[in-house]
């Protein structure tokens, strides 16, 4: 494991005094008024290197509370599954008032412990919604199905066979859903498109995700949707297309990452840290965060393939971003594992 520290300018004393509190119904948080102007003490645990997709967003946004002087951070990477409990014990009995990550493999373990800790708040991601009788428990994930289906639209413009590459890590919820939205995206341009899906057993294995990839496109595949890192380099090595997810990596691959779905989690972690701050942090589903109207998602800008996008497929982006945001269209929210078609 790996433990690293972002820390806001502030005392000692100040670290101290933002440990959470609990009120007198059971519910987590801070005292509220007499302590919203110091920042909070959040500590983050994850299971991969915080340059992984996923991850990264939670640990970018973490670092732009401590340069807005609403966190101070501290953050533990490459935890195994095993540890995960005695991390979040470790960051709880130091006094830290939110703790935040993943729990997707340690989902029973966490919650035990987090019944252990009743006076910190946990804003953790989890294949699951909240439930009460865990108080101190908000539960969230990367629900940017909005910014996958945008992206499917513009996949399906692109691609000349119909035959979509499809490369993810785990068939669990947060990741099928974005599957799922995409490729109802791409039926928006190509009807009768034909898609491949495999996924890898991890979250972090880039040769796996490249040789997954390879095969893909050996089988017809001419655009490939780059859930995992790995995919992106078979595309731009066999002069091929690609969507990307999450994170945008156009100045990585300019000439082969079309557009890519982001995730910002920036809206999801100061809801947290209001919530902290005002005293009545409780189980709650802040997954809604990440929808488009809410500023958790976007359609990266195009950047190199700016004009190269049909312009009948960037209409359709168009309207269908302002319909989202507006109510009047919803992106089906897909957990079903989606299957090679």
């Amino acid at each position: 494991m790996t433990f690293k520290t972002r820390r806001a300018g502030i005392s000692r004393r100040q670290l101290m005094v933002t440990a959470a509190g609990v009120t007198a119904t059971g519910i987590v948080g801070l005292p509220g008024r007499a302590f919203a102007a110091d920042p909070i003490k959040v500590a983050g645990i994850y299971t991969v290197p915080v340059e992984q997709q996923w991850v990264s967003r939670i640990h970018k946004a973490a670092e732009a509370a401590v340069g807005a002087g609403t966190a101070d951070y501290v953050y533990t990477e490459n935890t195994a599954n095993t540890d995960y409990p005695r991390v979040m014990r470790e960051y709880a009995e130091q006094g830290y008032g939110l703790i935040v990550g993943e729990i997707f493999g340690v989902e029973q373990e966490a919650r035990e412990v987090v019944d252990e800790y009743p006076d910190t708040a946990f804003l953790l991601g989890s294949s699951f919604l909240q439930d009460e009788a865990h108080p101190n428990l908000a539960v969230f994930d990367n629900y940017i199905q909005d910014a996958s289906y945008l992206s499917g639209i513009i996949a399906g413009a692109m691609t000349q066979s119909g035959n979509i590459g499809m490369v993810g890590g785990f068939p669990i919820p947060e990741v099928n859903r974005l599957m799922n939205a995409f490729m109802a995206g791409v039926r928006e341009m190509k009807p009768d498109a034909s898609f491949q899906v495999s996924f890898i057993g991890s979250w972090f294995d880039p040769p796996k995700a490249k040789e997954t990839a390879f095969a893909m496109i050996d089988n017809g595949a001419d655009l490939m949707y780059a859930e995992r890192f790995g995919v992106s380099d078979a595309a731009q090595e066999r002069g091929i297309l690609a969507i990307g997810n999450v994170i945008d990596t156009q100045a990585d691959y300019p000439e082969t990452v079309v557009a890519s779905a982001l995730w910002h989690f920036e809206p999801t972690l100061n809801a947290a840290l209001e919530r902290v701050a005002a005293g009545d942090f409780k189980a709650d589903n802040y997954g809604v965060y990440s929808f488009l109207k809410e500023g958790g998602c976007s359609l990266a800008p195009l950047g190199t393939f700016e004009g190269k996008v049909p312009e009948e497929a960037m209409a359709l982006v168009a309207e269908r971003e302002a319909a989202i945001k507006d109510g009047s269209f919803t992106v089906e929210i897909d957990d079903s594992e989606p299957k090679s078609a």
